[in-house]
């Protein structure tokens, strides 16, 4: 019986004997092997979706956040907090829950995708709007966290990516080696971070490393321009951040991988978006199409038989609201048989 991925991976986690393990049962997400984007893109590849929406709370933070949580309870901290765009918040909200704790999240004013906001208010979280941008709510989190007691739960929390490398050591367990691409949203930079760690300590499994490629929204770019960028927009609210916490990291995950940081514009993602549901049957947040819509962009510098992995961060149910703008409205018939069928097409 699965037991949450502290208890898969110890041996490769800061725990000890004496930390209390506050788990949701994440991890295990399934390796979804794609059908239709070869075609689509006329070339053999093996192509794999890394389903992260199919963790406790339908995101990839419930893997940093059972660590950061667990390591928080055992430093006896009584209360977490963290500046969100929504996934981190929901993570935090339920495995503070979870634990008994108190959560405090901090969300830029009119930024969070609904579905995201609502699994923070039902885990009893105290949810704070700011007028601001993430970014600035992240200074706020560090000045209240650095005076009081009260633990920072963002990815800048070292224990958040020692949880999140684990994905990588699942799908080196899935596939048996490590993929030649990995494909991944860059917002924060907290994944790329994680996983690029994950394969390097999983080396002695998987034998070989790929090349870390990430890709951020074309209005929210600060690694891809390689600057700051102060007023962030993109549809996809998980990666809308100007300035992230593991900036540096990203850029030398990117560079000893040999990979790339590129650029997908909105329309871009909310097509790959609409693609992923329509033609493989899988639903993920627009934040997540990023990875899907830059290996669309990036096509040609695949080879046949490359195996590429791309990372869906988020549950497309998070983000309601943009589903069903990019949908056929439902269609309105009479209570008549005849009428049904004529819309059928029979």
């Amino acid at each position: 019986m699965w037991q949450g991925l502290i208890n898969k991976y110890r041996k490769y986690l800061p725990v000890t004997d004496k930390t209390p393990i506050i788990t949701l049962c994440e991890g295990n997400t399934p390796l979804i092997k794609s059908v239709f984007l070869p075609q689509y893109l006329g070339k053999k590849l093996n192509i794999y979706f890394k389903y992260e929406g199919l963790n406790p709370t339908g995101s990839f933070k419930d893997r940093g956040m059972t660590m950061a949580i667990s390591k928080a309870v055992e430093k006896g901290m009584k209360a977490v907090m963290c500046a969100s765009t929504g996934n981190t918040s929901a993570s935090a909200s339920a495995y503070a829950a979870r634990a008994g704790i108190a959560s405090f999240v901090l969300i830029p004013e009119g930024k969070i995708a609904l579905g995201k906001l609502a699994q923070a208010m039902m885990h009893g979280a105290t949810v704070i709007e700011l007028e601001g941008n993430f970014d600035e709510a992240l200074k706020m989190v560090c000045a209240v966290t650095e005076n009081y007691p009260i633990e920072l739960v963002n990815s800048i929390n070292p224990f958040r990516i020692e949880g999140q490398k684990t994905a990588s050591f699942e799908i080196v367990d899935a596939l048996g080696v490590a993929p030649d691409y990995h494909s991944l949203p860059v917002g924060n930079a907290g994944n790329i971070t994680a996983y690029w760690k994950g394969y390097n300590e999983y080396f002695e499994i998987s034998k070989k490393l790929p090349k870390m490629i990430g890709f951020q929204a074309a209005g929210s770019a600060p690694i891809y321009f390689d600057k700051v960028i102060e007023k962030p927009e993109t549809v996809a609210t998980a990666i809308r951040i100007g300035n992230p916490a593991s900036w540096k990291q990203a850029v030398a995950a990117r560079d000893e991988s040999g990979g790339f940081i590129d650029i997908v514009t909105d329309e871009e993602i909310l097509d790959a978006f609409k693609l992923l549901a329509e033609k493989e049957g899988v639903f993920c947040e627009p934040a997540s199409a990023a990875s899907i819509a830059g290996i669309i962009k990036r096509k040609d510098i695949f080879k046949d038989g490359d195996t590429i992995v791309c990372t869906l961060t988020g549950h497309g149910l998070k983000d309601p609201d943009n589903a069903i703008l990019k949908s056929s409205k439902p269609i309105k018939v009479k209570n008549s048989l005849s009428d049904l069928i004529k819309v059928i097409g029979l």
